[in-house]
């Protein structure tokens, strides 16, 4: 079995609502969640001037690859009406790959540690609270020590 850790975001419409449907379909299509963070209200990132943010994390355990699960992934936010318009752009639903096990992935459209992970709050502080000694397969820090280190200092919100 693979542990995979996923960030699950949304800054329009019904925010909370939009997290449940996600949940729901990752359930279904991928696997059942084994932990999950609580709900964090986010300053936006990357484009100070969007919408708040709710942001979790969960953890899966799955026989799944990570690139069928980064494939299911793009389905479920299409399937839920993500539009790509623009990077950082307001969106219903965004869901990345934080970690797939301890691997070290790097090819077109999949990078896997998240090659931002370690400089947002907003993935640090959900991951922390789950997965607090969970280690970093390139920075060799764990959750904790990643979010003590951080310099991002938007606002993040336990909910």
């Amino acid at each position: 079995m693979n542990n995979v850790f996923l960030l699950l975001g949304s800054n329009l419409g019904d925010r909370k609502l939009f997290l449940q449907q996600a949940i729901r379909h990752i359930e279904y299509d991928i696997a059942p969640i084994i932990k999950i963070s609580s709900v964090y209200e986010t300053q936006s990132w990357g484009k100070s001037d969007e919408p708040d943010y709710l942001n979790l994390v969960i953890e899966l355990q799955t026989d799944l690859s990570a690139q069928t699960i980064l494939e299911k992934i793009l389905a479920i936010e299409d399937v839920m009406g993500r539009k790509r318009a623009e990077k950082w752009g307001s969106r219903i639903i965004d869901i990345d790959i934080l970690y797939y096990n301890a691997a070290i992935i790097d090819e077109p459209g999949l990078q896997i540690p998240h090659p931002e992970l370690h400089k947002r709050r907003f993935t640090l502080e959900p991951l922390a609270e789950i997965a607090p000694d969970l280690i970093h397969p390139v920075l060799h820090k764990n959750s904790l020590q990643l979010k003590k280190a951080l310099k991002d200092n938007l606002i993040v919100k336990k909910l």
